[in-house]
């Protein structure tokens, strides 16, 4: 049977690196002998203008019914404030849909500019809880002013989440070379909340002998990650913490254009690369697509596992070494990335090695 993927572009330069993540991803299943059903789905700016909502009645519903989709950036900043129709869809999906596990990849490769090289993490955050009071409680909102000059933020964290999350982060583990987890809290002031995740971490440890397994203060691993971020494989971490390192951590193998991202709850993923809209180059055609197409080949790994279709593990190979291939012959790149490429024509080179692998 097909697998069914949503095409959801937002808003800005997602009109310009989704196509080319789709366009990439089409030839890779096409190689691989995957069928996809690909079904657009509109979303954001362009929704409103047809719908009069970003999230217009039903889509909730409808992409209930699919495997997965592919989430282009959402310029929310720029949406009109106090407006019930101009939704921003990330907090909304990750609420909906149980989205407790963001999935970051960070690479850094010969030949492009990093702060360091071989570096070779993936960051496991959950996102569903924490200090992240957009979509911590089912009802409300998780910050509240009970006077003047007093503003209160909720932390959530359950057992069930925290313990999610480490098990997502110790299988990822299993499938890596070095099959180490590192995780990262500051139960030495918080005591009950990251007291709790780091116990859930401790006890999935206990399942996974085969796995390194350490614990990192957070600041301590802030630092740390900057000195030598080489001695990092697998990090799983808490909602707060990962937003603000997993952006450290692209920093240091190249900039957010080069950090792609797939959340996912046990039944349902939407790939989405970590940067936003970048209304600022929108429409120029210079936006660099990596970000995004590499959504789209974890969003093809995490298929592999949950829907058990070794065709989806082929293509996603297949990106992988597209996109390798790309990157070491330099001639089609992004100026981000050091090169004069257009996104279209970046997108194509790497279709193009696809097909050639």
């Amino acid at each position: 049977m097909a697998l069914t993927l949503g095409i959801l572009e937002g808003d800005d330069i997602g009109l310009e690196v989704v196509p080319e993540c789709v366009k990439v991803m089409k030839e890779a299943a096409a190689k691989a002998g995957l069928a996809i059903d690909w079904r657009p789905t509109p979303i954001a700016r362009k929704a409103h203008e047809q719908f009069g909502h970003t999230i217009p009645p039903g889509t909730l519903e409808t992409l209930e019914t699919f495997d997965g989709w592919i989430l282009g950036p959402i310029g929310h900043r720029e949406y009109p404030k106090n407006d019930p129709t101009w939704v921003n869809a990330h907090p909304v999906f990750r609420l909906h849909y149980g989205f407790y596990a963001n999935y970051k990849p960070f690479k850094s490769y010969p030949n492009l500019p990093s702060i360091h090289k071989d570096i070779d993490i993936l960051f496991l955050r959950e996102t569903t809880e924490g200090f992240k009071v957009d979509g911590n409680l089912f009802k409300g909102y998780g910050e509240f002013m009970p006077v003047p000059g007093m503003a209160i933020g909720v932390c959530v964290t359950t057992e069930l989440k925290s313990r999610l999350i480490a098990e997502a982060a110790f299988e990822a583990a299993r499938l890596r070379p070095r099959r180490k987890v590192s995780a990262v809290h500051k139960n030495t002031v918080y005591r009950y909340g990251d007291g709790l995740f780091a116990d859930e971490c401790r006890k999935v440890a206990a399942r996974f002998p085969d796995v390194e397994y350490e614990e990192v203060i957070v600041d301590t691993f802030a630092m740390k990650l900057v000195m030598k971020p080489q001695q990092y494989d697998v990090v799983v971490t808490t909602n707060l913490y990962g937003d603000i390192l997993t952006d450290e951590a692209a920093g240091l193998v190249g900039g957010l254009g080069l950090a792609p991202g797939v959340n996912a709850s046990d039944w349902l993923a939407m790939a989405q690369a970590t940067h936003g809209s970048a209304p600022d180059i929108a429409g120029r055609g210079i936006a660099n697509p990596y970000a995004m197409i590499m959504s789209g080949k974890m969003l093809f790994e995490w298929l592999a596992l949950k829907r058990a279709e070794p065709k989806a593990a082929e293509a996603a190979k297949l990106i992988e070494r597209a996109m390798d291939r790309v990157i070491a012959e330099a001639r089609h790149l992004t100026a981000d990335l050091g090169g004069n490429a257009k996104t279209a024509e970046m997108g194509d080179a790497v279709a193009r090695a696809v097909t050639a692998a």
